[in-house]
């Protein structure tokens, strides 16, 4: 090859998306020599900027495929040319290099992206309304935020789109999600199979929203390094929490007691979201709903925030909203009749 010639050329781009929506796109370099230090020892630069960037790289002798998608991809190819120049200079490559590389792409990415869009790894997830704007903002900004409102609103999408950017910008060290156990009159002893089997389908909607975030290889890594831990509620008495983005989903089906265990599990370098509908409680009828007692406790307290959403930040399809008001409106008529006697 020319070495006059780029030093990093673009071989092949395939036109059809893999089975996730993925691209892969590879890159020609006309020096092996120069590759073990673009790699780094052990290949650590790869593995910087595969998890920093949320891509998959394999090198192949002179190539390099790059797979992901395409604002990912992009950015770790403009990563990889860059750092490659600068060893076709006779420049060193430490980890520091290689971590600038990648804050001055996404630097010049996020310029282009509209404010409180939340960078996954798969995707860029956009507020479509403005409570959700405010939402994700005020998990960017306090250590402790509630998302209370009906069904289809985004509550646990959006707040699970936001561990998964924490996690990949290296804001966090791991995602932990969590609900209470409870649903529908269900016991787990009733339920067949191990303990796993009995809580995995309670927990299924966090698994969807996580994988919609973040490639399936990831959250599977992820899971088994204990970098990414979905448990139910009771698992977490007894620990302190360190360095996670931990969610609690489904909130109003707490005790005050659980919620308690669960708000002082303090750690350093932590976030928590807490999300629940207090229209939807599935406790045993007279028993405390754990969520209106934190909201009633906690309102005004620094460096928490609460968020409302109403029927109109429902973002399914349009007769979700119409049926929430609809149970909305025959809640508040049978209320003021109960009022009345």
């Amino acid at each position: 090859m020319n070495s006059q010639a780029s030093a990093a050329q673009l071989a092949t781009l395939k036109s059809s998306p893999s089975a996730d929506d993925h691209d892969t796109l590879t890159l020609a370099f006309d020096d092996n020599r120069l590759l073990s230090l673009l790699f780094g020892e052990h290949d650590e630069h790869i593995a910087l900027i595969e998890h920093r960037m949320g891509v998959a790289i394999t090198p192949r002798g002179n190539r390099v495929s790059i797979r992901g998608m395409g604002p990912a991809r992009d950015g770790a190819k403009n990563v990889l040319s860059q750092l490659y120049q600068r060893a076709r200079r006779g420049l060193e490559i430490s980890r520091g290099e290689v971590e600038g590389a990648i804050r001055m792409n996404q630097s010049v990415h996020d310029k282009e992206v509209k404010e409180g869009t939340v960078r996954t790894r798969r995707k860029l997830v956009m507020p479509r309304t403005p409570m959700q704007k405010n939402y994700v903002e005020a998990i960017r900004k306090n250590e402790l935020v509630f998302g209370i409102g009906p069904a289809g609103t985004g509550k646990t999408y959006l707040a699970v789109a936001c561990a998964a950017e924490a996690l990949m910008n290296g804001e966090v060290d791991r995602i932990i999600l969590s609900r209470p156990a409870v649903e529908a009159g269900e016991r787990l002893g009733f339920l067949p199979g191990d303990m796993k089997d009995k809580v995995d389908p309670y927990l299924r909607p966090l698994y969807d929203a996580l994988y919609d975030m973040m490639p399936a290889a990831l959250v599977t890594k992820g899971l088994a390094e204990n970098q990414i831990e979905i448990a139910p509620l009771a698992f977490m008495r007894g620990r302190t929490l360190a360095s996670a983005f931990i969610i609690l989903d489904e909130a109003q089906n707490t005790s005050p007691q659980q919620m308690k265990m669960f708000l002082t599990r303090l750690g350093e370098g932590r976030r928590r979201v807490i999300t629940g509908d207090p229209s939807q409680v599935d406790l045993p009828s007279g028993a405390s709903s754990g969520l209106d007692d934190a909201l009633r406790v906690l309102k005004g307290v620094q460096g928490t925030e609460q968020i409302k959403f109403s029927t109109s930040d429902i973002v399914r399809h349009a007769l979700v909203g119409r049926i929430v008001a609809a149970y909305d409106k025959l809640g508040a008529k049978v209320k003021s009749l109960s009022q009345q006697r």
